[in-house]
């Protein structure tokens, strides 16, 4: 398995040009379709938590789901094959794009990454929202998504702050929910 962990996450990093969160559907696809090692909701949660916590979105994910599956040496593994490509990339690509800077190919290539990344969140977003519209219905989920675009967009409350609010939200709730279900079992 950690052959087959190392190129899950080596494959996400060498091909996610354009940032972290361009590797993450590739991450997902690996994850969750290819290797069915968790579920959607699952990769999910862990999306949802790694964005809260600072430093590369890629290293974190690779980290704990390595951690999870396959414990230290899991993550060392799953860290080092989303680190590797990184940092084998940054240093080849911007010494050819150095070199090759005023080209038109050169622009043209940076320019033509910017929409592709930006397809595959949204591919992703999108995937995001269906599942949510399962688990929570279309009101909730739209509510939920308008709400946290204009707390983050035009309130500029950082997101990771947001997040916390819904994890303690859904924390509370769900312990009144069992609580109600305790005291209606006992009438």
């Amino acid at each position: 398995m950690h052959k087959d962990l190392f190129m899950a996450f080596f494959r996400s990093g060498m091909l996610g040009y354009g940032g972290g969160l361009s590797a993450i559907p590739l991450m997902q696809k690996e994850v969750v379709e290819r290797y069915q090692w968790m579920d959607d909701e699952e990769f999910s949660d862990i999306l949802a938590l790694a964005n809260t916590l600072p430093g590369p979105i890629n290293t974190k994910m690779s980290g704990y789901i390595g951690w999870r599956l396959k414990g230290f040496w899991g993550l060392i593994n799953c860290v080092l094959a989303a680190s590797i490509p990184t940092a084998f990339l940054l240093v080849l690509l911007l010494t050819t794009l150095s070199a090759f800077k005023d080209k038109p190919w050169v622009h043209g290539m940076s320019q033509g990454v910017l929409p592709i990344a930006g397809v595959m969140i949204g591919v992703l977003a999108w995937d995001f929202v269906k599942k949510s519209k399962v688990l929570l219905g279309w009101g909730p989920t739209i509510g939920l998504a308008i709400g946290s675009l204009f707390i983050i967009e035009w309130l500029g409350i950082h997101p990771a702050l947001v997040i916390i609010l819904l994890i303690a939200t859904a924390l509370f709730t769900k312990e009144d929910k069992e609580k109600d279900g305790i005291q209606g079992e006992a009438q």
